[in-house]
């Protein structure tokens, strides 16, 4: 684990003590390196992972991989400002490049994206950098992957609109993504390109992406891509999603 460590350490995705223990730090370097690199987000050294940073998967139990899930996700979406320094430092040959970003947990094809809130107060959305906003999508893939079945409804508004559903209140959003969550209990979501950061007004960004999805439910499996659009309002010093769209990809 202490080579793991080091390797984030130098692509500057990680900033802890590189002590060999597996912490919800390192667990959000890993998300982070995912992210980048176009990889299965899980927070954990998997398989896939392991392979693209040269390193032996992390020997460690289901159970233990789960309950440091809803730490790291919390934990990514408050956003880690030296490790973000640290990863674009780390990135300077590639600054006329958008970084990529990922986020998944309902794969459908919708409509509009609208549906303003109160944001009075708030920090201005134009003041998020696109390395916090990565962060906030890539903890939202987390959450929607957390034991805590309809985690990630936290991340929504009181109302939103939510596909082709029309506006709808954060609890029956909760319902649907249950019963997503029961539909598809195997889920594997990974950035398939770069993200579009499309600010509305001062207090609204929208953020599209293209999203590569593997779903399983014993012998039933789908798989795909979409591009994804959330559309994000200032909550205080947090985001808050207010609408959510995706239509299949080209």
């Amino acid at each position: 684990m202490r080579g793991v460590q080091q390797k984030l350490r130098d692509g500057g995705f990680y900033s802890g003590q590189v002590d060999g223990a597996y912490s919800s730090e390192l667990a959000v370097a890993l998300t982070r390196y995912q992210i980048r690199n176009g990889l299965p987000i899980s927070g954990q050294l998997d398989v896939d992972t392991s392979k693209a940073l040269g390193v032996k998967p992390a020997v460690t139990t289901a159970a233990a991989d789960l309950t440091k899930s809803s730490e790291t996700w919390r934990r990514l979406r408050e956003g880690d400002q030296q490790a973000r320094n640290n990863a674009r430092a780390a990135q300077s040959p590639r600054t006329n490049e958008t970084p990529p970003t990922s986020i998944a947990t309902t794969t459908r094809e919708g409509g509009a994206a609208t549906g303003p809130i109160s944001s009075e107060g708030a920090k201005p959305a134009s003041e998020f950098s696109t390395e916090r906003l990565r962060d906030y999508v890539g903890a939202f893939v987390l959450a929607g992957l957390d034991p805590h079945v309809g985690s990630e409804t936290d991340f929504f508004a009181d109302r939103v609109q939510y596909y082709n559903d029309g506006v709808m209140s954060r609890d029956k959003i909760r319902k649907d993504l249950q019963r997503y969550a029961a539909r598809w209990p195997e889920r594997r979501f990974w950035l398939a390109g770069e993200i579009a950061v499309d600010p509305q007004n001062e207090n609204r960004v929208r953020v599209t992406f293209p999203l590569q999805y593997e779903l399983r439910n014993g012998a039933k499996h789908s798989s795909g891509k979409v591009d994804k659009t959330l559309v994000l309002e200032p909550s205080g010093d947090d985001l808050q999603i207010v609408a959510v769209n995706e239509r299949k990809a080209e």
